[in-house]
């Protein structure tokens, strides 16, 4: 069974930063393609960055282009989410998820393994 334990959120004022990451139990975590995902309350979980198991493909919603990073750290078996210049529009509960492939994809459906969440609160 794998396991993916989100850390790094919390209330930040708009224009500030803060890093979440994603520690995942198994083996072979380069196999698999890693994705953030967030949901507002009241709203669909949606995409938000996507990285491929080597890291040489990454995707990103255009809403966080150019504010956030994703990256991994596959000897940690960890990824990252370097989030920036954050707005109160990004106010949501991030999760981690491991896609079952090596190919980075925006679509939920193709990500079988969730963490829990992570509470980001922006305030304005």
């Amino acid at each position: 069974q794998v396991q993916l334990v989100e850390s790094g959120g919390g209330l930040v004022q708009a224009g500030g930063s803060l890093s979440l990451s994603c520690a995942a139990s198994g083996r072979t975590f380069s196999n698999y393609a890693m994705g953030w995902f967030r949901q507002a309350p009241g709203k669909e979980r949606e995409f938000v960055a996507a990285i491929s198991g080597s890291g040489g493909i990454i995707l990103y919603a255009d809403s966080v282009k150019g504010r956030f990073t994703i990256s991994r750290d596959n000897a940690k078996n960890t990824v990252y989410l370097q989030m920036n210049s954050l707005k109160p529009e990004d106010t949501s509960v991030y999760y981690c998820a491991r896609r079952r492939g090596v190919v980075a994809v925006a679509t939920k459906y193709e990500y079988d393994y969730w963490g829990q969440g992570t509470q980001v609160t922006v305030s304005s």
